[in-house]
């Protein structure tokens, strides 16, 4: 039987454009390999695929979209050709990288599937009783006693406390990130 240590959550993205798939993976990596080059040829012979592919992908995602994401330049005396990103290529690019670093961060954060329930380090865990609850307008300051004689503070938010019903004396769990400290209560 298989178990979370041996599975792991993934996506595959894509840009889509009137509902049809215009940029996943590999175009962006074409993209990013013309970008780099200079060149449709010398980033398709980068990627191991044909020229004549990279070319039928643009010719693809000019005519969804009605207009160039690369640029070409036609060679003479003095020397080769050219291709450049165009205004719009440059833009695609941009957004499916941040959407896909956005993601790989989300999937990869332990910390997160781990605040959602999925599954928490018992070495960031640490139980104690509520101490004090110093109430602001944005932030609540909440200081807990752990088991071990210490006392740890977390700034979490107002409307956190409140939905933890946050009181002096709770049993609660001080969940413990690299740059902050979460509480936890039991339902």
């Amino acid at each position: 039987m298989l178990t979370r240590n041996q599975t792991k959550p993934t996506a595959k993205i894509w840009l889509e454009y009137r509902g049809k798939p215009i940029l996943g993976r590999g175009g962006a990596e074409i993209l990013r390999a013309i970008k780099e080059e200079g060149s449709i040829s010398m980033a398709a012979e980068k990627l191991g695929m044909s020229y004549r592919y990279v070319w039928n992908y643009l010719a693809r995602v000019k005519n969804a979209l009605g207009e160039p994401i690369v640029e070409t330049f036609k060679g003479g005396k003095t020397g080769g050709g050219g291709a450049k990103l165009t205004l719009l290529g440059e833009y695609l690019l941009k957004e499916y990288s941040r959407i896909e670093n956005y993601v790989v961060e989300v999937l990869g954060d332990e910390e997160y599937w781990e605040a959602v329930g999925l599954k928490i380090s018992a070495r960031n865990r640490l139980k104690g009783v509520v101490k004090s609850v110093e109430r602001e307008d944005v932030v609540t300051k909440v200081k807990v006693e752990i088991t071990v004689p210490a006392t740890i503070t977390a700034l979490i938010s107002t409307e956190a406390a409140e939905d933890l019903s946050i009181q002096v004396n709770d049993e609660v769990e001080a969940v413990i990130k690299a740059t902050e400290v979460m509480i936890a209560k039991e339902k």
